[in-house]
């Protein structure tokens, strides 16, 4: 028999907080997409393409970034200056950034390998990918009812996914069990250590990250 475990305040069935932890402090995803972004601000430079908003062009391009740029699918942005959808990639410009920051998008886009080959075009020769994906995490109801919400990733899924496009790839998981759980209790960066959330167990990915670069001379490279 085994010995009875005590849940104590996670013995439930609706979580902590149902906004990612948002209602207690900083999700902890978001933990770990920012020290992806932070490891590789050298990348976020030149002309920058960011999904959603430019708050990560902002946060870590600081004077390397010529041009922000944001992309948004719908009309609803008006800091917008793309409204296109990666799925078919309709209205974006070929070889025209230097830099795409994705983060948490994936998800919502269901022809996955149409919107791998709209960013790889729409890439600058040389141009790099910084992208993220969830693993283990919770649903979005809003998204879901907005965009709709189809995938979840690991490590095996990008690298067939970005593979296919790119030579020059890099992958990574960040999570464990223990930040999983915290996640999908809604607990926040806060309710955890430095070490709880940076350990790597890949066989709890709570998030995916790839950097990936296009082939071709890199921006600001000598000829």
């Amino acid at each position: 028999m085994t010995n009875p475990i005590d849940f104590g305040g996670l013995r439930r069935l609706a979580p902590l907080d149902d906004h990612f932890g948002l209602g207690r402090g900083r999700p902890v995803d978001r933990h770990y997409i920012e020290n992806f972004i932070a490891r590789h601000a050298p990348d976020v430079r030149g002309r920058v393409l960011e999904v959603g908003d430019a708050a990560y062009t902002l946060q870590f391009g600081a004077e390397r970034v010529s041009t922000s740029n944001i992309l948004q699918a719908d009309s609803g942005n008006e800091a917008a200056t793309h409204v296109a959808d990666l799925a078919s990639g309709e209205g974006l410009p070929g070889d025209a950034f230097d830099c795409l920051i994705c983060t948490q998008t994936l998800q919502y886009v269901y022809p996955l390998a149409h919107a791998i080959a709209t960013i790889h075009r729409i890439l600058a020769p040389g141009g790099v990918l910084l992208l993220t994906v969830p693993g283990i995490s919770q649903i979005s109801p809003y998204d879901r009812d907005r965009w709709g919400e189809y995938w979840r990733f690991t490590a095996q899924t990008l690298e067939r996914l970005l593979g296919s496009a790119f030579d020059d790839l890099e992958i990574n998981t960040c999570g464990n069990v223990l930040s999983a759980v915290a996640f999908l209790h809604g607990m926040a960066c806060e309710d955890l250590t430095e070490a709880e959330l940076d350990h790597s167990d890949t066989r709890y990915p709570v998030l995916i990250t790839a950097r990936a670069v296009k082939a071709g001379q890199a921006f600001g490279a000598p000829p």
